[in-house]
């Protein structure tokens, strides 16, 4: 909103001696600032000639398979990840944000706002009568695209019920996860599976990215949301187009000639999609008004060995304690976000919510009981209402005898529920990430105690 303020004439000199003195400043400030500027393989821009016009368009990138021990901007040693460094530098990182142990219980929060005790059902599966942010955004107007790993079952009739009419994605049926899934991809469009003849030699991620580089062409005037969920860096470990063996490479051996030293090179080319994707929003014009989220759905593969802030880090996926649900997500936003990191609480439900206030929209209230708060304030550096706990119910194959887990946290207590391997116990998360002592009551201070019995009745609502 431009305000409009009139000069009374007896001030005149003195207004635009002011003015003259400002914008000399103003000039200085700029040039010392692009000299402090941070290095990366994308380049910042200037961010202040250019106003948002309406609804931004809104990116989320979903990692597979990629830790907290990866991205050099967070600790990781092992790895080259410039054009994370450089989003993280230059946008706001949320370092306290939770998913779930596994791919499809972080995806089913994320996609709807729940906790998974609403409506979980099966491991890679989306309810039907489920909505999504998908529908939300799309009832807002805006033109919606899914790249990248479905795995949610339904095919063409489930990604457009959830609102996604434009679509290039991997497992629409949700089976099959090591084959042809990098070179050779087996892909599926417009309900339909791309001919051989049409990727034979090419790559899943470099199809995704000309998919959604088109899509970003022809949506500049209007508001689009892009899912893109990668593949990488998610076994098989094979090679990357930027490796020589990648030419003669067989697409055949993946489901059982992976080897982990093919890890690091497929850390840098997801790292390199991610650079082209900012690139491409900045080449389009489109860079002040698109919103760039960058998080991942699960934590590296437990075969797979870092070196994070001097330490070796095993991969903790499918893990319970807090290194196996904590990573960092990016927001990036030129102009409209301040750099900096944000301590606000988050999880994968508050997705939902967020996007509402990036669009302008109410929260859906005809989509059930939503878990998620909105973090869109914290983005832009304004204080709002914060959650002081998150929650997760993990139960990925709820056909088997294996009890489910469930537990309450904030920034550095938890609390597990009696059922599971987590048995009711207390730790504190911020000091013990990878929960090995356990306090027991009689070592509760008072303050604890009380954290823990607040905590308790959390879990006590939890529940259907």
């Amino acid at each position: 909103m431009r305000i409009k303020t009139s000069i009374p004439k007896r001030n005149t000199r003195k207004f635009f001696y002011f003015t003259f003195c400002f914008c000399f400043l103003l000039i200085g400030f700029t040039g010392c600032k692009k000299d402090f500027e941070k290095k990366s393989s994308v380049s910042a821009s200037n961010t202040s000639s250019v106003t948002t016009a309406g609804k931004p368009n809104i990116i989320l990138i979903l990692f597979n398979d990629f830790g907290f021990e990866i991205p050099t901007f967070n600790g990781g040693q092992s790895y080259s990840t410039p054009n994370l460094d450089f989003l993280a530098a230059n946008g706001k990182e949320f370092s306290q944000f939770y998913n779930h142990p596994d791919g499809t219980p972080s995806r089913l929060a994320l996609l709807t706002g729940k906790y998974n005790f609403r409506n979980y059902v099966k491991w890679g599966y989306l309810p039907p009568k489920e909505k999504t942010i998908g529908n939300m955004l799309k009832d807002a107007g805006y033109n919606n695209c899914w790249v990248g790993k479905w795995q949610l079952e339904g095919d063409d009739a489930r990604i457009r019920k959830a609102g996604f009419n434009n679509y290039l994605v991997f497992l629409p049926s949700g089976h099959g996860q090591r084959i042809n899934r990098y070179k050779d991809p087996h892909l599926y469009t417009n309900g339909a599976y791309l001919p051989d003849s049409v990727t034979a030699g090419k790559y899943s991620e470099d199809m995704f990215y000309d998919y959604l580089s088109s899509f970003i062409d022809s949506n500049k005037t209007n508001p689009f949301f892009a899912m893109y969920a990668t593949l990488l860096p998610a076994q098989p470990w094979v090679p990357t187009p930027d490796d020589p063996k990648f030419a003669t490479w067989d697409s055949d051996w993946d489901t059982k000639r992976d080897d982990k030293k093919y890890f690091p090179e497929m850390v840098s080319y997801i790292d390199k999609i991610v650079g082209k994707v900012v690139q491409k929003v900045k080449d389009a014009g489109l860079e002040n008004n698109t919103i760039i989220l960058v998080t991942s759905a699960t934590q590296t593969d437990s075969r797979i060995t870092s070196l994070w802030n001097g330490q070796s880090v095993t991969g903790t996926k499918t893990n319970i304690f807090k290194a196996g649900t904590n990573l960092p997500m990016i927001a990036y936003w030129p102009g409209h976000i301040p750099p900096g990191t944000s301590q606000t609480l988050c999880d994968f439900t508050d997705f939902m919510p967020s996007m509402a206030d990036m669009a302008g929209v109410p929260v859906p209230t005809t989509y059930g009981t939503l878990d998620g708060i909105s973090f869109y304030d914290d983005m832009l550096g304004i204080t709002g209402k914060d959650r002081d706990w998150v929650f997760c119910q993990w139960d990925n194959n709820p056909i088997d005898d294996v009890p489910v887990e469930r537990w309450v946290n904030n920034k550095v207590y938890k609390l597990y529920d009696t059922t599971g391997l987590g048995d009711g116990k207390f730790y504190n998360i911020k000091d013990d990430m990878y929960e090995k002592n356990p306090i027991p009551d009689n070592a509760l201070t008072a303050q604890e105690l009380k954290i823990k019995q607040r905590f308790r009745k959390i879990l006590d609502t939890m529940h259907n």
